[in-house]
């Protein structure tokens, strides 16, 4: 996908998906979620080994975009009358389900601010690395909503509750310094260097084994399992991790003293 509101190329075995509308600060509308939905589709269905996710211009994504001009008048009105549950329902839930679900690693590349939906977005990486000029926010109490995509649930786990309220409630911007200290995000870079940086992780993870998607899963699970549940799952995702040709290939280099060149498989 070279054109639209989502840019989707892939580099070797590494996905990168662009949100692709920076005259609204790459803000969620009909049409980046239309396309940001055929992306997801190619990359399910395609065969890199990692993603990236970040931003055109000079934010990651503001949020949902209130004043889209794709969207029919009717579908307006509606979320000023505080209907918005069925976006949420119909579109936002299920993507980021989709992006929880995805069986490759997430590098998310948060090239400035990041509000909203996008903070959760940003969020959804399971490495997080920062330019040193963006900055998150919890904008929903401005405009007299509540946090959603996911931001209630994920925020009280990487920093807290008293600093997931303080966020929520206050609705201040946090700029990435401090979301690293909190440990809401893995690294900040200089802004020239994200890309870079993010890249270079990216194919770190791209050219890792087969297990490296089973790790994923086995960690976004452990937020809701008890320990013996974890326990069961360890048990399950290791002996699929067992069965692999990459299993094969790590013991056979650590035996032969060499590094490992992992397929995937």
């Amino acid at each position: 996908m070279k054109h639209g509101r989502i840019h989707l190329e892939t580099t070797g075995d590494v996905a990168v998906m662009t949100l692709n509308d920076p005259s609204v600060l790459n803000a969620f509308g009909q049409k980046l979620r239309e396309d940001m939905t055929a992306a997801m589709d190619q990359i399910e269905a395609g065969s890199a080994r990692c993603l990236v996710i970040t931003g055109a211009g000079r934010a990651f994504c503001s949020g949902a975009n209130l004043n889209d001009p794709d969207r029919p008048p009717r579908d307006r009105a509606a979320e000023a009358r505080g209907e918005a549950k069925s976006d949420l329902e119909t579109w936002y839930n299920p993507m980021f389900m989709r992006l929880r679900g995805l069986s490759i690693p997430i590098v998310t590349a948060i090239n400035g601010m990041a509000a909203g939906a996008g903070m959760s977005l940003a969020l959804s990486g399971d490495i997080r690395i920062a330019a040193r000029s963006a900055s998150f926010l919890q904008a929903f109490a401005r405009i007299g909503l509540v946090p959603d995509c996911g931001s209630s649930w994920i925020l009280p786990r990487l920093i807290g509750m008293a600093r997931a309220m303080e966020l929520s409630l206050l609705a201040e911007r946090l700029p990435a310094e401090t979301a690293l200290a909190w440990g809401l995000i893995n690294r900040m870079e200089e802004d020239d260097a994200l890309m870079p940086k993010a890249m270079d992780m990216a194919r770190a993870l791209a050219a890792g084994p087969k297990s490296i998607g089973l790790i994923r899963q086995m960690y976004w699970e452990s937020m809701d399992n008890s320990y013996s549940e974890q326990l069961d799952l360890e048990a399950k995702l290791q002996t699929r991790a067992g069965m692999t040709k990459d299993f094969e290939e790590g013991v056979a280099a650590f035996r032969e003293k060499r590094p490992a060149k992992f397929s995937g498989q």
